[in-house]
């Protein structure tokens, strides 16, 4: 198979970035349509654990209709969707309330720690994550972000720093989620989940681009900073 090139036919066009609509869209229905089913069920006199296992089961149905669509899973969808239905899969053993209302924290808990493993892999799993959002927004020459890796050490260790904040970031947010879980009335549970989400992408989005503006990544990924190869 032959990569996709440029106008000028030497340089690889960069991948597709998702649109602000579509990113919208997916956050809707993985995190805003549960909590509403959630709710709307509890308040048609549903169980807890039946209106709990409504909701769960929705994301996994976005990666079936991927799957169907294209008969491939891209790794972070296929991750979540296998860790959520193993996850229904004990809650369901167990018929615990209050394991389904933990399950976004073990689930958010692994997804951190599979961030930190990525660090020392050849490429860490936020470069992977970025690169469909950043790759080509800032360069007028085209460069992709596959020599941009193989030239810069300082772009290197930039995702690797980022993607240990990521992992530490979920890590954190997960003990709070399993603690909620545990520790507060069950119906409040998936309202302040919800919540914690935002919080902590905006934390998250704060304290990278302080980091990317400290660290040189905008002047690396728009031409203004370069450094010999290997250097």
């Amino acid at each position: 198979m032959t990569d996709k090139r440029s106008a000028t036919g030497d340089v690889p066009e960069p991948p597709p970035r998702p649109s602000g609509r579509s990113l919208l869209l997916g956050v809707a229905w993985d995190v805003v349509v549960p909590i509403a089913v959630y709710y709307g069920l509890r308040a048609g006199g549903v169980s807890v654990f039946v209106a709990l296992l409504a909701g769960a089961v929705l994301p996994a149905l976005t990666t079936a209709v991927q799957w169907q669509r294209t008969r491939s899973l891209e790794g972070m969808a296929g991750f979540i969707a296998g860790t959520m239905l193993l996850g229904v899969a004990a809650a369901l053993v167990s018929g615990s309330p209050r394991f389904l209302l933990a399950k976004d924290g073990w689930l958010t808990g692994v997804a951190g720690l599979w961030f930190l493993a990525s660090i020392r892999a050849r490429r860490p799993l936020l470069f992977h994550a970025g690169r469909p959002l950043l790759e080509g927004r800032f360069r007028s020459d085209g460069t992709s972000w596959d020599v941009l890796w193989e030239r810069e050490p300082a772009f290197r260790r930039i995702w690797r720093v980022s993607t240990a904040i990521w992992g530490v970031a979920m890590l954190l947010d997960a003990a709070a989620r399993i603690v909620m879980a545990y520790t507060l009335p069950v119906d409040t549970v998936p309202g302040l989940g919800a919540l914690l989400w935002p919080v902590t992408l905006l934390l998250l989005q704060l304290v990278n681009g302080i980091y990317y503006e400290v660290a040189g990544l905008w002047g690396l990924t728009s031409g203004r900073t370069t450094h010999p190869p290997g250097g």
